[in-house]
C-alpha cells in the first residue's frame, strides 16, 4: 500500500492526544506512515503548526470572513443529527447518517500539508477515510467522470450566508480520478479528535495537493456527474480560480507570487519558505495531468 503521511515531527504536540495514543506507532501499524513522503521538508527550517493556530486561523465564510470568526462563530453551527446525500451518476445512491459513515468506513489517519491559495500553510494531521472507499460503496456508473461537492446551507446558523457577498450553499469540485486518488480523504477529525465546527464539521474533503479552497467543509451531498462541475471561487472569479487549482509554485495568482508560503502560527515576520510543486506530493499525483498545460489549468 502506498505511503501518504508526513512525520510525526512536523506537527506540534497536542498533549492529551500524545497522552491517549503514539500517532505514528498506529499509523505504522496501519501502513500509512512514512518519512521519505517528507524528504524535501526535513533537514529545512520548517516548523511545526500549533493546535492554536490550526484550529484558530481559518477560512470558513458561512461562520464570518475573517480569519478568526470562524472560531469565535463555531458554537452556531449544529452538526447533530447530520447526513450526506450520495447520488447522480451511480448504481446505488444512498443518504448515510454521519455516525453510520464512522461506524462503516476503514478510518485512516494522515499528517498532511496544507497549502491555502493566499500563501499561507499548514501541517495538520488528519483523522478520516479514503474517498474512494465512499464512491465505491456507491458505485459510480461508466458515465461518470467527476464528483460534486455541496456544503450545508443554514444561514440561521451560519451568519455568512445571511450575506450575498457569495453564491450559497458553497460548492466543489474534483475529477473522478482526483477523487479515487488514495491521496483525497473525507476528514472527521484533527489530532485523533472530532472535526472542529471551525474546520468544516462533521466532515470535510480534504486534497492536500490542491490550494485549500477545493477541500470544502461542513459537507451534506456528493453527486457524480459527466460534466465538469461549477465551483464557487471559479464562478466569483475564473481569471483567478481555476477549477483545478494545483500547488504550483510556478505559476503565481495574478495578485501575488505563489513561489513561497508563510506557515502560520510564526508571525508576519517569520522567514518563508518554498513551496513545493502539488504541495510536496509530486510522486503521487503528477500523472493525473500528463499531457496538460498546469499553467493553464491553475
Amino acid at each position: 500500500m502506498p505511503k501518504y503521511s508526513l512525520p510525526e515531527n512536523l506537527v506540534t504536540p497536542k498533549t492529551d492526544w500524545l497522552n491517549r495514543r503514539s500517532f505514528i506507532a498506529s499509523a505504522v501499524a496501519a501502513g500509512i506512515a512514512s518519512p521519505a513522503m517528507a524528504t524535501s521538508i526535513e533537514g529545512s527550517e520548517l516548523e511545526p503548526t500549533s493546535w492554536d493556530a490550526i484550529t484558530k486561523y481559518n477560512n470558513f465564510y458561512e461562520l464570518g470572513t475573517g480569519k478568526t470568526d470562524p472560531y469565535q462563530n463555531r458554537d452556531l453551527l449544529t452538526t447533530d443529527p447530520w447526513s450526506v446525500e450520495i447520488g447522480g451518476l451511480v448504481n446505488n445512491p444512498m443518504t448515510i447518517a454521519f455516525e453510520d459513515l464512522e461506524k462503516e468506513m476503514p478510518m485512516v489517519e494522515r499528517i498532511y500539508r496544507f497549502r491555502c491559495v493566499e500563501a499561507w500553510s499548514s501541517v495538520v494531521p488528519w483523522n478520516g477515510f479514503q474517498l474512494s472507499d465512499l464512491l465505491a460503496k456507491v458505485e459510480p456508473t461508466s458515465d461518470a467522470k467527476y464528483v460534486a461537492f455541496e456544503t450545508l446551507y443554514r444561514p440561521d446558523e451560519m451568519p455568512g450566508q445571511r450575506t450575498d457577498l457569495y453564491p450559497w450553499p458553497y460548492v466543489e469540485g474534483l475529477r473522478l480520478d482526483e477523487a479515487m486518488n488514495p491521496l483525497t480523504l473525507m476528514a472527521t477529525g484533527v489530532y485523533g479528535e472530532p472535526m472542529p465546527n471551525q474546520k468544516g464539521a462533521p466532515i470535510r474533503l480534504v486534497v492536500p495537493w490542491k490550494y485549500g479552497f477545493k477541500s470544502i467543509k461542513s459537507i451534506v451531498k456528493i453527486t457524480l456527474t459527466a460534466e465538469e462541475p461549477p465551483t464557487t471561487w471559479n464562478l466569483i472569479q475564473p481569471r483567478e480560480y481555476g477549477f483545478y487549482s494545483n500547488v504550483n509554485p510556478t505559476v503565481d495568482h495574478p495578485r501575488w507570487s505563489q513561489a513561497t508560503e508563510r506557515p502560520i502560527g510564526k508571525g508576519i515576520f517569520a522567514p518563508r519558505q518554498e513551496t513545493l510543486m502539488f504541495n510536496g506530493y509530486e510522486e503521487h499525483v503528477a500523472s493525473l495531468y500528463e499531457g496538460m498545460d498546469l499553467a493553464e489549468f491553475y
